[in-house]
Order: C-alpha cells, then sequence, then structure tokens
C-alpha cells in the first residue's frame, strides 16, 4: 500500500511538471543514472564479463535444474548511434554433449541486418526473425532503454502500474518492438525491461532481463550484473557478471561486411517430408533437416514415434502420415523424452486429438507445455482447444495386434534423459530411438550406456532407424563408434 500512495505522490509531481506520468518514469529513472543529456550523449558501450547460459530445455528429467554453458570470457560491444552491436563469447558445456563442447561465438547486428561470424572470419547473414531477438536483446540495458524511451519515434504508452516497488510503463520503438521498462520506486534506476516472445514449446513467453549492482562509470551508473529469464518455471537463460563496464571507449567497426549486407536475408526452409518404407508396415519419415519420425500401422489405426521441432515439421509428418496409410485413423504418438528439440510438435500432436504416450514421469511438464496460451503467434493448439491425453510407460508398453508387434523399452541409467524410452519391432529386428547414438555427431557419450541397454533388453537389430543420423545397421554402428574413438 505505501508503494501505491508513494506512486500517487511521485506521479502527480510529474503531471505538474507538464509530463505525461509515462515520461515522468523516464525522466527520472535517466536522471538516476545520470542524467537525460549524458544519456543521449553516450556513443558506445562496452561490456565484458563472465557466466552461465543456461541449456534450457535439456535439463536431464523435467523438474532437475538446467545444466549451463559455462561462459569464461563475455564480451558485448554497443554503437547506440547506428544501432549496432556485436556479442562476443566463449562457451563450454558443463555437462556430456554430442556436438562441439567448447566453442566461441560472434554474433552481430547491425541495423535491422544480423549476422554471425565464423572463426575463419567470414560471416553468413542470418534471418530476420533473428535480428528482431538481437534488437531487443540490445534494448536489455538500461542506457539503451532509456535512449529509446526518450526518442521521439517511440511510442510510450499512457499507463503507469506501481507494483512491488517498481514503477512500470509500456513502450513501443520506431522497430515496432514492445517492451516493458520497471524502474525502483525508490532510487529510479531501470530494475528491469520485460518483452515477450512465441515458442513452439511454450507458446507465449514473457522474457524479462533484470539489472542489479550498479557502479558509476564516467557519472554513468551502469549494472554490474544481468540476468534474463523467462517465466517457465523461472528459468535463467542467460546470468551475466560483469568486470568492465566502458562508456565511449573503442569497440571496433561494428558494420556488417559489405558480402553480409549485399545479400538477401534467408528465408524459413519449407518442411519436406519423405516416406521411406523400412518394414512391412513401418516408415520412416525423413525429409530435410535432421529430426525424423517413424510411422507404424496397426489393424485399424496408426502410431507415430516423435513429433519433434516445431508445429510446422510436425504437422506435415502427420499429415504425411495420414497420406500413407489414408484408410486409417492416426490415433497416437509415442514422445521419446521431454527435451524441447523433441517435444517442438507436442502442442500439435495434442492439437491434432492424438494420444501422446511417454514415460510416466513426462506427465507433468506435458500438461504444464500444453496448457499454456498462445496469443503473440495462435498455434493449432491454442485454436483447438483441445486438452492432452496421455498414456504413460513406466518400465516397458507393448503395443500389439495381429498386424504388429512394438515393444517400448525404459532407457535405464541414462544420463542425457534418465526417462528416455526407445522402440523395437521384433519381427523386422528393428530399433527405433533417439539421442541414443547419431553417427553425424563429433562424440558419442552415451555409446556405454546404449550398449548396455541392448544387452539388458536383448535386442540384436538388423537396423536402426533412428530420429536422427542415419539408417544402419548395428555393426555400422559400432564401427562408427570405434573409428570416432581412434581418431
Amino acid at each position: 500500500m505505501k508503494y501505491q500512495i508513494w506512486a500517487i505522490v511521485w506521479l502527480a509531481g510529474g503531471a505538474a511538471l507538464g509530463q505525461s506520468p509515462a515520461m515522468n518514469v523516464i525522466a527520472r529513472a535517466a536522471e538516476a543514472v545520470g542524467g537525460k543529456d549524458q544519456v543521449l550523449a553516450v556513443k558506445t558501450l562496452l561490456i565484458e564479463g563472465s557466466g552461465i547460459n543456461p541449456n534450457i530445455g535439456q535439463n536431464p528429467l523435467p523438474e532437475s535444474p538446467l545444466l549451463n554453458w559455462n561462459v569464461p570470457e563475455f564480451k558485448r560491444s554497443i554503437d547506440l548511434v547506428n544501432g549496432r552491436m556485436r556479442l562476443e563469447q566463449h562457451r563450454i558445456a558443463g555437462f556430456d554433449f554430442a556436438l562441439a563442447t567448447d566453442v566461441h561465438q560472434n554474433l552481430g547486428l547491425d541495423g535491422g541486418i544480423a549476422f554471425n561470424v565464423n572463426p575463419d572470419g567470414t560471416a553468413q547473414r542470418a534471418g530476420d526473425a533473428v535480428a528482431s531477438e538481437r534488437r531487443i536483446e540490445m534494448l536489455g540495458n538500461p542506457i539503451a532503454i532509456l535512449r529509446a524511451g526518450l526518442d521521439p519515434a517511440t511510442r510510450v504508452e499512457a499507463s503507469v502500474r506501481a507494483h512491488n516497488g517498481e514503477v512500470s510503463i509500456d513502450m513501443v520503438t520506431a522497430a515496432g518492438d514492445k517492451l516493458t521498462l520497471a524502474v525502483d520506486a525508490k532510487t529510479n534506476l531501470p530494475r528491469h525491461v520485460r518483452w515477450m516472445t512465441s515458442s513452439e514449446n511454450l507458446g507465449d513467453v514473457v522474457n524479462t532481463t533484470s539489472f542489479s549492482d550498479y557502479e558509476t562509470v564516467d557519472g554513468l551508473k551502469l549494472p554490474k550484473h544481468y540476468v534474463t529469464s523467462i517465466n517457465f518455471r523461472d528459468w535463467v537463460t542467460s546470468d551475466i557478471q560483469v568486470s568492465k563496464n566502458l562508456v565511449d571507449g573503442n569497440v571496433g567497426d561494428l558494420a556488417a561486411p559489405a558480402s553480409v549486407k549485399a545479400s538477401p536475408a534467408p528465408l524459413p526452409q519449407p518442411v519436406s517430408v519423405d516416406a521411406q518404407e523400412v518394414g512391412k508396415g513401418i516408415w520412416w519419415l525423413a525429409g530435410n533437416g535432421n529430426a525424423r519420425s517413424i510411422l507404424f500401422e496397426f489393424d485399424d489405426h496408426l502410431t507415430l514415434f516423435e513429433t519433434p521441432t516445431s508445429e510446422a515439421r510436425s504437422k506435415a509428418v502427420i499429415d504425411k502420415a495420414r497420406s500413407v496409410v489414408p484408410n486409417k485413423p492416426l490415433t497416437e504418438v509415442i514422445v521419446s523424452h521431454h527435451h524441447f528439440d523433441h517435444t517442438g510438435g507436442l502442442r500439435t500432436a495434442v492439437a491434432e486429438g492424438l494420444t501422446v504416450i511417454s514415460h510416466k514421469g513426462n506427465e507433468e511438464i506435458f500438461k504444464e507445455v500444453t496448457s499454456r496460451k498462445a496469443t503473440l503467434k495462435p498455434d493449432l493448439l491454442s485454436q483447438s482447444g483441445k486438452k492432452l491425453k496421455f498414456r504413460g510407460v513406466d518400465d516397458t508398453l507393448v503395443l500389439k495386434d495381429k498386424s504388429l508387434e512394438v515393444v517400448i523399452y525404459h532407457v535405464k541409467g541414462n544420463t542425457h534423459s534418465p526417462l528416455l524410452l526407445m522402440a523395437y519391432v521384433p519381427r523386422d529386428k528393428i530399433l527405433v530411438q533417439g539421442d541414443l547414438i547419431d553417427v553425424g555427431w563429433t562424440q558419442h557419450p552415451w555409446a556405454e550406456n546404449y550398449a548396455k541397454n541392448l544387452e539388458m533388453r536383448k535386442i540384436d537389430f538388423a537396423k536402426d532407424v533412428p530420429v536422427h543420423g542415419k539408417i544402419q545397421t548395428h555393426a555400422e554402428e559400432l564401427a562408427a563408434i570405434a573409428a570416432m574413438k581412434k581418431q
């Protein structure tokens, strides 16, 4: 209550000065960080530090903490005058990973152009959606967001809200980006910036970048701690401790290379799905990308294994399945585990009325994910109004009729995903798995666990028909793993 009373008095003071309440918030915040003139005079910012990038949607168990990419070197360079930014960071995986575990990223923004710089210095333009994300990311800084609020081209909404010791206002930048700025009710220092994005897995996602531990640098107060999080289980996506703030220092040339500027923004690749028959009543639904699904034909219905990556991919897979066997209904999908690359089509499967078969430990997170709203980018689930139909697996589940038998096994002792499922067709000696092995991986951290589960389940397969990678015999997979170990 005391903050609400304070806010009324505080905002009334702004009105007496001839400012709108919202512009009064911005003016006071600018004064708190060093003054309006100083904020508008800043040309460049350099932020260096270290921290973590949690691996979103890849925790071992649905309730486990996220695993981290450790970031020993972080450098963000911002050219406020020209709307340019460069993020250079060194990331080391703090967990077992099948691809490169020690990587250097060099990500750029030049106005409306996003681009990535490779280790050899060559650069490629990224899509317009990436440019939009990075433009908002650049505004996740007190100086940048206040300059945006002071820009006459920005539309600052009239409403002002007071809550939990902070005052918030909404704004729409000249580029059309919608953000909320919250300032501390006592100090007037910016507390956080908030904005909404759309996720294939989560629908509407509210992102928040918080600022704390301010220090004074060349007359400006700048945060030494940045934390970005999303409104799903309060997951943190980035946590950076700043070791150096530099105002108007030399940030180098942040402009996009001429070759990048001359190239068009890449468009999203249309989804293609091919159906390859790998056994009687069994199809490998592949196509572009490295995410596959497998279709099983029973006497009176069809079953899918996996609806991965996205709504577009999964809808195309579902449509292909129905066209391959048009006289039988598709009724269910086996989802191997809860990781986001494997559940990007979970909401789509529910929208299509499919029963979801997965380990029983995934039921709660699947309910949570499929009950979220999607208003920013309405998806098939939000339009259908359907609810999750779930069938849980403990150790083993046998799907069997006169046409086919598919045995679903819980993969024991897997550190990547302790609730992982795989499937086996005894008649054809076909194995179906995701994230146990892919011959395209840089390393195979779960090869031993894979072998132990095959031995425990007494599976001697003729063909692995995988979610990732290519179809191979058991001997071919063993040879690939041995060759990689030798290298």
